[in-house]
C-alpha cells in the first residue's frame, strides 16, 4: 500500500492537469449547453412553427444520439470532410450539444409551468413579449430549472470522461495511467471515485447557492447572507408573554 501512495504523490502533477482539463471541459460544456438550452427551449414554445419545429428537431437529434458517438463524429469524422477541431474544442462543443438538448426540456417544461393567470396579468400590464419573458416568466421558472439542471451539470461532469477517447488526458486518463504504473485496480479506481466526488460536491454545492439566492429573489426562502450567517435568528422577546 505505501508503494502505491508513492507511485500516487509521483503521479500527483499529471493528475492535476487531468482534474483541470476534466474541470475545463465541463464549465466549458456547462456554459455552451446552457446558452442552447435557453435558446432551444425558449423556440419550442414559440408559436411559429417553422421555429418551434426545427428546435424540435435539434433537440431529438442530439438527445436521441450517443455522446460517445458525437464526440467520435466530431473529432474522427470531420476531418475527412477538410474540418479538424481542437481536442478541448470537440470536447466542450459535444458536451454542450448534447447536455443543451437535455436542458432544453428542462427549459421548456419550467417555462410551460408558470400559471396562466401571471402570464395574463402581464398582458394586462401591457408588457411587451420579451418584458413578460424577462420580468414575469423566466423569474419563477429559473427556480424550477435549477434542481433538474444541477442533475445536468453533474451528468456533463460524470459524461466528461469519454473525452478520454479524443486523445485528451482527463482525469479519467489519468487516473489510468496511475492504475498502469501500479498495478492495483482498486486503489486508482478508488483515487477516481473521490476526487470526481469532490468535483461534483462543489458544483452541487454552486448550484445549491444559486438555487438559494434565486428563491430570495422571489421572497420564497432565505437570503444568502442569513443562510451563511453564523449568528442564530433573533427571537422576539414579546412573543409569548401576555400583555
Amino acid at each position: 500500500m505505501g508503494d502505491n501512495f508513492d507511485a500516487f504523490l509521483d503521479a500527483w502533477p499529471r493528475i492535476w492537469e487531468g482534474i483541470l482539463t476534466t474541470v475545463y471541459l465541463t464549465l466549458g460544456g456547462a456554459a455552451l449547453a446552457f446558452v442552447l438550452a435557453l435558446v432551444l427551449g425558449v423556440a419550442a414554445g414559440a408559436r411559429q412553427i417553422a421555429i418551434r419545429g426545427t428546435a424540435r428537431v435539434i433537440v431529438e437529434f442530439f438527445r436521441g444520439t450517443s455522446l460517445l458517438v458525437q464526440l467520435f463524429w466530431l473529432f474522427y469524422v470531420l476531418p475527412l470532410f477538410g474540418y479538424e477541431l481542437d481536442p478541448m474544442f470537440c470536447g466542450i462543443l459535444a458536451l454542450g450539444l448534447n447536455y443543451g438538448a437535455y436542458g432544453a426540456e428542462v427549459v421548456r417544461g419550467s417555462l410551460a409551468a408558470i400559471p396562466a393567470p401571471q402570464r395574463e396579468a402581464a398582458v394586462a400590464l401591457n408588457f411587451s413579449a420579451w418584458q413578460r419573458l424577462h420580468r414575469v416568466i423566466f423569474p419563477q421558472a429559473w427556480v424550477q430549472m435549477i434542481p433538474p439542471m444541477n442533475n445536468l451539470l453533474i451528468q456533463l461532469l460524470k459524461g466528461s470522461a469519454l473525452a478520454s477517447f479524443i486523445l485528451l488526458q482527463d482525469l479519467t486518463y489519468q487516473i489510468e495511467q496511475l492504475r498502469r504504473g501500479t498495478g492495483d485496480t482498486l486503489f486508482s479506481f478508488g483515487i477516481g471515485l473521490i476526487l470526481y466526488f469532490c468535483i461534483a460536491y462543489v458544483l452541487t454545492l454552486f448550484m445549491n447557492l444559486l438555487e438559494m439566492r434565486a428563491k430570495s429573489r422571489l421572497g420564497v426562502g432565505p437570503t444568502l447572507r442569513e443562510v451563511l450567517s453564523l449568528r442564530p435568528e433573533r427571537v422576539d422577546e414579546n412573543v409569548g408573554v401576555g400583555r
